[in-house]
């Protein structure tokens, strides 16, 4: 326990700040699918889970920024990401990132490729993508209880697809009995596939 009185240096700086002043012009016009929350609200709450579990101020940046090439201009906003905050930023961003080949594999074809490159990255950037996944499965999970299995019908794949990635996405890191992230989607993984009809 820290003293109330101690004064600790920041471990965030005004780089994580101009982070997320850009991740809110980048997507300040794009809503969650199927409703009205803003988008950043997300991006905010991935880069939290990654600073309580303990990741540092490049991986919380990368949080913010996670969706930005994917959805908010490709290889420009890429390019000036990695001018902005810097190699080790991008690295985590483009491990997030689903590939913009052409034409567009398939849902299941770019859900294993995310997969393969999960199992593949450090822990540093896997705990970015497991915040992101446990974000969005909470969001699942609240809709669930308040409409059910309307929920799925804003997604571009069946509900047993979507349990399927996640799933997959978990055993993709392994057991991780110290991440309390790992513990949370696995436990709310579990109740969606329990609970749903596919």
């Amino acid at each position: 326990m820290i003293p109330e009185n101690h004064i600790q240096t920041p471990s965030l700086s005004q780089r994580f700040a101009h982070a997320l002043t850009y991740a809110f012009h980048l997507h300040q016009y794009q809503f969650r699918k199927g409703s009205t929350v803003p988008y950043v609200s997300h991006l905010m709450s991935v880069a939290a889970l990654v600073l309580e579990d303990g990741g540092d101020e490049d991986a919380a940046i990368a949080a913010l920024l996670h969706d930005a090439v994917e959805d908010q201009g490709g290889n420009a906003t890429r390019n000036e990401i990695g001018q902005q905050f810097g190699d080790r930023v991008l690295q985590i961003v483009d491990t997030c990132t689903e590939s913009d080949e052409t034409p567009k594999p398939s849902w299941k074809q770019r859900k294993l490729q995310a997969i393969a490159q999960l199992q593949q990255a450090e822990p540093a950037i896997q705990r970015v993508i497991i915040a992101d996944k446990l974000h969005n499965l909470r969001c699942i999970w609240a809709d669930w209880q308040r409409c059910g299995d309307r929920v799925w019908q804003r997604f571009n794949a069946s509900s047993t697809d979507i349990l399927w990635f996640y799933r997959a996405c978990l055993d993709a890191v392994g057991d991780r009995p110290d991440s309390p992230m790992v513990t949370e989607l696995r436990t709310l993984l579990t109740t969606l596939e329990n609970r749903s009809h596919h």
